[in-house]
């Protein structure tokens, strides 16, 4: 009796599509799960970002331009409240930020919300060669804004 015979006719060359299928949702699950990390990391401002502060003053002339700004690049994300609903928003991998969250506001600096208006992260754009630092100041100022109404 060959050692084939002996477990029950099943030979070598039998057990590669396991192998081969183990391996291939390995690799698919190791993706998913890379993409997952990727897209919930990064949102912490470097140390130096935190510290930042605002060099321009306000003025009801950048309050209405940063509202202009925020309707044509954020608003239909994170909506026209700020309550992170906006018309996109069902569609992202990540939910957009809720600025209407007093809580969640208060946990961010003045320098970090720049620093993420800056640099971006998927899903959402960096807008440091669309905006003036400047006019990003101004949206910082603004999506604070949100949560003071509350």
């Amino acid at each position: 009796m060959t050692f084939d015979e002996s477990v029950g006719g099943k030979t070598k060359a039998g057990s590669k599509p396991k192998v081969l299928g183990i391996f291939v949702v390995f690799i698919v699950v190791a993706i998913a799960g890379s993409i997952v990390v990727y897209s919930l990391s990064g949102w912490s401002a470097p140390a130096a970002a935190r510290n930042l502060k605002d060099p321009f003053p306000s003025t009801p002339g950048a309050v209405a331009s940063a509202r202009n700004d925020y309707a044509a690049h954020c608003q239909s994300c994170h909506g026209s409240n700020g309550d992170g609903r906006g018309e996109r928003a069902e569609r992202l991998s990540i939910a957009p930020a809720d600025f209407g969250d007093a809580h969640a506001m208060g946990l961010r600096t003045d320098g970090e919300l720049f620093w993420i208006i800056t640099e971006g992260h998927k899903p959402m754009p960096a807008f440091r060669g669309t905006m003036s630092a400047e006019q990003r100041w101004d949206l910082v100022e603004y999506v604070r804004g949100f949560s003071a109404h509350k």
